[in-house]
């Protein structure tokens, strides 16, 4: 009995760091949660895929999202399911809208943008099978980045009446994202159910993304994007704990049809530091974090309006110390001026 109790607490204690992030739970960058105490990924509702790189023109624009996520049962770091936390479960509902704002001038060849994110989530879980569910609601952590993108190729027109003409090449972006630490948070939320909307943590996180457009070999060109953040978390001041610096990298391969572009969509995040508490490294793996999801989206351009929509699902196909879980976002843009 006193063994299956240290086996119990030791669970908790595991999943009180894992609960937060889903691609599967998307709240952020949402992709499948990690096992980092309370600790998002930077980066919008349903992560970046399309585009990863590329800025639209100068001007504002409104973007609103809406995503469901569920995560079921965890995984050790060997990738195997953990049998204490095998009846762990987490629903979560998000909503939030976002600013973007392009300048219009250059800078070193380069546009800048500018986003700033808010968000608002319910979220219903438990961590054991035998106890009960536990739902909040609130405000989650309000996110803002900065970005400068430059394009290195040339505009061609697209095979299809209406479409917006393509940008054939390569297109670089630098960017530096932070998570502000002011959503709705208590321990004891997650300590004893797993449930919490924010984090207490701040996240600052530069990245770098890419997004490179081929010659119209099938329809209208084939896209490969792909942003990479690296997330550098700072202490939980109500629980001394310290979450490994985490790197995510957002994909996507896709086919420009006219006003349509769809494909595969995905996410690989690996922790490459040891989670820390009081300044001692956490268990014998430093729980580091390693995990996969794949899966589609698809994407539906308006330019008589000015805007476009988007539709991405994914669902987890590798993880170590990490929840299992699928996710799909929404997501609406629309230039306001």
């Amino acid at each position: 009995m006193l063994f299956f109790a240290s086996k119990r607490r030791s669970a908790i204690r595991r999943a009180m760091r894992c609960l937060l992030l889903s691609a599967n739970a998307i709240l952020l960058a949402e992709m499948p949660a990690l096992a980092v105490e309370g600790s998002t990924a930077a980066g919008p509702i349903g992560g970046t895929d399309i585009r990863a790189a590329q800025l639209p023109p100068p001007g504002l624009y409104g973007i609103g999202a809406v995503a469901y996520g569920e995560n079921q049962g965890f995984n050790d770091g060997n990738g195997d399911s953990d049998p204490v936390l095998n009846g762990l479960e987490q629903r979560t509902a998000t909503g939030g809208g976002a600013l973007l704002y392009v300048p219009d001038f250059e800078v070193f060849g380069g546009n800048l943008g500018f986003v700033g994110l808010l968000r608002a989530s319910q979220q219903c879980g438990r961590l054991f099978a035998n106890s009960e569910r536990r739902c909040i609601e609130g405000f989650g952590d309000p996110y803002v980045e900065v970005d400068w993108s430059r394009f290195f190729g040339e505009w061609r027109p697209s095979k299809y009446d209406g479409a917006y003409p393509i940008p054939q090449g390569l297109t670089l972006q630098l960017g530096l994202g932070v998570v502000i630490p002011l959503g709705r948070y208590s321990a004891e939320d997650a300590r004893t159910s797993g449930v919490t909307i924010g984090n207490n943590i701040w996240d600052v996180a530069p990245s770098l993304g890419f997004t490179y457009v081929t010659p119209p070999i099938i329809a209208d060109g084939t896209e490969l994007s792909s942003k990479i953040f690296f997330n550098n978390y700072f202490e939980n001041p109500e629980t001394d704990y310290q979450s490994g610096s985490l790197v995510n990298v957002d994909f996507a391969l896709t086919e420009k049809i006219g006003k349509f572009q769809v494909g595969l969509a995905g996410l690989y995040a690996v922790q490459v530091e040891d989670d820390e508490q009081f300044g001692v490294r956490v268990g014998s793996d430093g729980r580091r974090a390693r995990v996969l999801s794949l899966g589609g989206v698809a994407a539906y351009d308006m330019p008589e309006y000015g805007a476009a929509v988007k539709l991405k699902g994914v669902t987890t196909i590798v993880s170590q110390n990490t929840v299992n879980g699928f996710g799909i976002a929404l997501t609406f843009i629309k230039k306001l001026y």
